[in-house]
């Protein structure tokens, strides 16, 4: 019996077999393989994902993170194949001139100068035309690398941000309420800058260091074998310390790039929250905050810095030390006459070009240890799916009534059976019925509409449209259909038709004026200095709570949706505008399903249906004058409600 079990690198990097008799020994071996190889799945399994930007990481985790970011960079070079080729085809020809030079000096020496005393000056214009041209060829080669691999690098780095910001915005609700968007900016923009600038200033460096370092020890070799062995003997120091320093420098560049995060994630929600930050006078507590979080960011590059310090000296010595034993093994060969004169100029000569890419592969080493941390940051992200996916086999929506029923579903933010937000509830909202979901805070009111529109899908149950399952339904189609009007409005900087023209962008001015008609901000508009072209500025800061809220049921009203869920989305207006606002929504509610959460409940007036809910439970379910009529919980609000308005 065998029991053979591979990983992917990316899910543990290992490869584990064993094997037995069929003896009981054997068995066991194979069991406890089996969990081992189990409990090691699990442990990668860990490290998907943004799951891994705050721990400590392990040794499968080493493997994971790195076998993500090469398979995330080899996808993104792939496109690119050829300017690739031709960025390696030019290091090529730049690293034969570069080590031809060396041989036209040994040439010179050996036999230009002793031809040269006897006339003969071939050999010695030959050996100078040599390098001259040698050194053109290099100057030639670098210009045309430093074209060809920003262009690559640019194609790369665009197509990477394109696609985190894509892949970004298609992520569910919960990733965003869990994941900070100062932590989005700090992966889309320091991230990828720190890719920049290895992809830009260091691959030109690394690529010819590695091609000279690869061309020259063959040279060595066969220039000299001793000599050779003095050279390649360092190695063996050099390549512990080089495994000392990948594992320290890596470890200390993770923690700059969670650092940075954190101190963007400080600075963006202090600047979002500015009205608040003043308002309050937090100032002098967000600069405490922010150099705390900067201190810890300038610590981890300080201690990185260090270690590269502590890189470059240690490999510098040790080619200063080889160096010197060769000089020392070199010059007692020349006194015996094993070696001429000329081949150990060369020698120190292609022993100080091997050991100076040696010393920009310290450099690059750090900018490759920094870049390496960021694609793990943003590959993590890349890797993360939608909690709320587009469906595998979509079903096709034709004309939309609007009905919506929620079939034995409970839900909870952590999928926790025993606990939930919602318990199992159904519940049945036929076509065109306009319900207003009326309780206290807390209540599971906003649960539910994000349930109806799909910002969630519940843990267990169905949520269904005109009887297909939302998880059925494209996530075009569905937000097509069903549009939610939330209680903070989020204008986008740009002019007011832009902003109302958001829900429907083919639609004619003449559309959104009407849109603007219908939910009375028409006139409004038309009294800004420049009326629908006027600029809202950013978020909307041009404009009062209310006339953004007007804005965005404009903006809602022009999308013309079968179903309209309203999440307090009458809080902020004044009762003047509340008034306008109600007279526009029962026109445009007519014939049209809607689902109304409110505390107001002057908004409840034009319902159809009001549900009282209470710990995630509907406790009442009737029409607003039968309840009112009666006894039970929203008979209560209202009568409450009534005496406030006194």
């Amino acid at each position: 019996m065998s029991v053979d079990a591979e990983r992917d690198p990316a899910d543990a990097g290992l490869r584990i077999s064993s094997s037995s008799d069929g003896a009981d020994a054997g068995v066991g071996q194979d069991a406890r393989t089996g969990v081992a190889v189990a409990e090691r799945a699990d442990e990668a399994a860990d490290w998907r994902g943004i799951a891994s930007e705050d721990k400590e990481v392990t040794e499968t985790g080493n493997l994971v993170l790195a076998a993500r970011s090469r398979r995330l960079l080899a996808e993104l070079v792939r496109p690119y194949r050829r300017l690739a080729a031709l960025a390696l085809a030019i290091i090529i020809v730049d690293n034969a001139a570069t080590v031809a030079g060396p041989l036209f000096v040994a040439y010179g020496l050996d036999r230009g100068i002793s031809e040269g005393r006897v006339g003969n000056w071939a050999p010695l214009m030959w050996a100078v035309g040599g390098y001259l041209g040698a050194a053109l060829l290099g100057g030639v080669t670098t210009f045309c690398f430093v074209r060809v691999a920003g262009r690559l690098s640019q194609n790369v780095l665009f197509d990477l941000r394109v696609r985190a910001f894509a892949h970004v915005q298609s992520l569910d609700v919960g990733f965003h309420e869990k994941y900070t968007s100062g932590k989005v900016v700090a992966r889309l923009t320091g991230d990828i800058e720190t890719l920049q600038e290895l992809l830009e200033g260091a691959l030109n460096e690394a690529l010819s260091a590695i091609l000279s370092v690869l061309t020259i020890a063959v040279l060595l070799v066969y220039l000299d074998l001793t000599l050779a062995a003095v050279v390649f003997a360092g190695f063996v120091p050099l390549f512990l310390v080089t495994r000392w320093a990948q594992r320290r420098q890596r470890a200390g560049y993770r923690r700059t790039r969670g650092a940075i995060a954190k101190v963007v994630v400080q600075f963006v929600e202090s600047m979002g929250g500015m009205r608040a930050v003043q308002a309050f006078r937090r100032e002098e507590r967000n600069e405490s905050v922010l150099a705390a979080e900067d201190a810890a960011y300038r610590e981890a590059n300080v201690t990185a810095v260090r270690g590269m310090g502590e890189y470059a000296g240690l490999t510098r010595l040790l080619g200063n030390l080889t160096t010197v034993v060769v000089i020392i093994v070199g010059a007692w060969q020349v006194i015996e006459g094993n070696l001429a004169v000329g081949v150990l100029a060369a020698y120190l000569l292609y022993l100080k070009n091997f050991y100076g890419p040696l010393d920009e592969l310290a450099q690059v080493f750090n900018s490759y240890q920094s870049a390496a941390a960021a694609l793990e940051k943003i590959s993590g992200v890349l890797e993360e799916q939608p909690a709320v996916a587009e469906p595998n086999d979509p079903v096709s929506l034709g004309k939309v009534a609007g009905g919506m029923r929620l079939e034995r579903v409970w839900f909870d933010y952590a999928a926790r059976p025993r606990s939930p937000v919602l318990p199992e509830m159904s519940l049945d909202i036929p076509a065109g019925q306009v319900v207003a979901l009326v309780g206290p805070t807390g209540a599971g009111k906003s649960t539910l509409a994000k349930l109806l529109t799909r910002f969630y899908d519940p843990s267990g149950g169905v949520v269904s449209l005109d009887g297909i399952d939302l998880r059925r339904i494209t996530d075009a189609d569905l937000r097509r259909h069903i549009v939610m009007v939330t209680q903070e409005a989020y204008l986008f900087s740009g002019s007011v038709a832009d902003n109302i023209r958001l829900g429907r962008p083919e639609a004619t001015d003449a559309e959104v004026h009407d849109a603007a008609r219908a939910v009375g901000l028409y006139e409004f508009v038309m009294a800004l200095p420049d009326g629908f072209d006027t600029d809202v500025r950013r978020r909307g800061g041009r404009l009062s709570a209310g006339q953004r809220q007007l804005v965005a049921f404009a903006r809602v009203f022009l999308a013309d949706p079968a179903v309209i869920v309203l999440d307090e989305a009458t809080s902020s207006l004044d009762i003047p505008s509340e008034r306008l606002v109600q007279d526009a929504l029962e026109t445009v509610l007519r014939d049209r399903t809607a689902v109304i959460i409110a505390h107001r409940l002057s908004t409840v007036a034009i319902a159809d249906r009001v549900l009282v809910m209470e710990a995630g439970r509907i406790v009442e379910d009737g029409a607003p004058q039968e309840l009112i009529a009666g006894n039970g919980r929203f008979a209560g609000l209202h009568a409450a409600w009534r005496e406030s308005l006194v």
